[in-house]
């Protein structure tokens, strides 16, 4: 997962001296010769299709169905949403819909070709994560009231209210709010409880056909922003351990034991040695408690994205835990550095988030290093290839979800990408200009053909 403030640092190397000289194809050779294969077998035996030593990582407001086929059909063998709210979940809000598991409106897949696909999970009590990592997998199969039970000892009261106030036969009605504070019904907790059999039988069943799930469930341990830290989520719980493994346990119990579960963590909440010694409490935990791997981002929560990242860390890390699979994060840029980084740390593979925005390509070129090739940059045809293709998934996306005038959004919310894409063209800093004022998919058009039609090419060519 990589929730992004507004302070990130621009493009940068890690810590990790030594790292400049690594030749990226050798390393990739080394690699593919100690695990017998394209990735450690252990990885590929627990997600079938997860076959490279990379994947896109869950990007806040960027990593919808749009941007995860874009990269699966460049190379991409494995995907994370972005960080649900397990109460917004729970609640009944539209979390399924930004994952995209089923088909896309315009009869474009969000099914099966969205495969493999973690579904990261954020939250602030155990209870809350329980269930609503297990909608998660079951796709809400039951009942939302069903899930609601699972969550709250009594429904509509938050953990953090006094939930002990509502008693049986009480004439209390309780507010549900999504997180902050839209309210979205009432509730009468008897009532619901009755109708929902708690402590019988399952109640009614959502109407809704099986159909894909989640490959596994990451439990989001790492991020940084003010307002998730605020409300004891993400990276909040590396200052307190045993909550994170509280919430760790729950979930894990609550996931049928055939769906992985794995956990994203920072190295620690900040650099003192009282938070180091939390992190170590965190990922042994983890592990102990039956979880596949962890993604350690190599900075702090402190640090957000500013400044360098540490490699050196996650070169000790995997030093000091040898028999365990870690997956890397943080300062990679461009395909070489995923091979650099497995190269220089050991990790089993290596989590691409900012370096993949507006660059699909990261993912073949990672692939035609593994064949021991030279990685090709996109022509000025393939960056306008995958322009068009992104803006229609992505409005496929929009109407799928129900969006008010979904191209006009679609628009508006391709920009933040056309900006990262902009920067393969040989007029980078023109054609960003010009993206930031589209707002309709005949000026996408328009930029299109201005910047990447065949004159445009005949001009680079020249």
């Amino acid at each position: 997962m990589a929730c992004h403030g507004n302070n990130a640092t621009p493009p940068s190397p890690a810590i990790a001296p030594g790292s400049e000289g690594i030749d990226p194809r050798r390393a990739a050779e080394d690699a593919q010769r100690t695990w017998g294969g394209s990735i450690d077998p252990r990885v590929a035996a627990l997600v079938p299709g997860f076959d490279a030593p990379f994947f896109q990582a869950g990007l806040c407001g960027y990593s919808d169905a749009a941007m995860r086929i874009v990269a699966r059909r460049h190379g991409c063998p494995f995907c994370i949403t972005e960080a649900l709210l397990d109460r917004t979940l729970l609640a009944g809000g539209r979390g399924f819909a930004k994952a995209d598991l089923g088909e896309l409106e315009d009869n474009v897949p969000g099914g099966e070709e969205d495969q493999p696909l973690a579904g990261q999970i954020m939250g602030s009590d155990p209870r809350e994560m329980a269930a609503a990592a297990l909608k998660m997998v079951e796709q809400g199969r039951r009942h939302d009231r069903e899930y609601r039970l699972m969550a709250y000892e009594v429904q509509g009261v938050h953990p953090s209210t006094k939930a002990g106030e509502a008693r049986a036969g009480s004439d209390l009605k309780i507010h549900l709010r999504l997180p902050g504070g839209e309210q979205i019904g009432w509730y009468d907790p008897m009532q619901e409880a009755q109708q929902s059999g708690l402590g019988g039988p399952r109640g009614e069943r959502a109407e809704r056909e099986d159909g894909p799930t989640f490959q596994a469930i990451d439990v989001n341990l790492a991020c940084p922003v003010k307002k998730v830290d605020r409300k004891a989520r993400g990276g909040h719980w590396l200052a307190e351990p045993a909550g994170a493994v509280a919430i760790l346990e729950a979930v894990r119990e609550a996931v049928p034991k055939e769906i992985p579960c794995t956990v994203k963590l920072r190295r620690a909440y900040d650099d003192t040695p009282e938070m180091a010694a939390s992190f170590e409490k965190v990922f042994e935990s983890a592990y102990r408690i039956g979880y596949a791997w962890a993604t350690v981002h190599a900075r702090t929560v402190e640090q957000k994205y500013i400044g360098p990242s540490r490699w050196t860390f996650l070169r000790d890390l995997v030093s000091r835990h040898p028999d365990k699979i870690i997956f890397g994060s943080g300062d990679v840029w461009e395909a070489g550095d995923i091979f650099r980084m497995i190269a220089y740390t050991g990790v089993h593979a290596v989590s691409v988030a900012r370096g993949c925005i507006g660059n699909p390509w990261v993912f073949r070129q990672a692939r035609e290093i593994m064949a021991g090739k030279e990685p090709s940059s996109p022509s000025i045809a393939e960056q306008r290839g995958v322009l068009e293709e992104h803006f229609q998934l992505a409005l496929a996306v929009n109407r799928g979800m129900g969006a008010r005038r979904a191209e006009s959004h679609t628009g508006k919310t391709m920009r933040k990408f056309a900006i990262r894409f902009a920067e393969h063209h040989p007029r980078a800093e023109e054609v960003r200009k010009r993206f930031i004022g589209v707002s309709s998919l005949e000026e996408w058009r328009g930029v299109l053909e201005e910047f990447y039609g065949s004159r445009a090419e005949q001009t680079v060519r020249a």
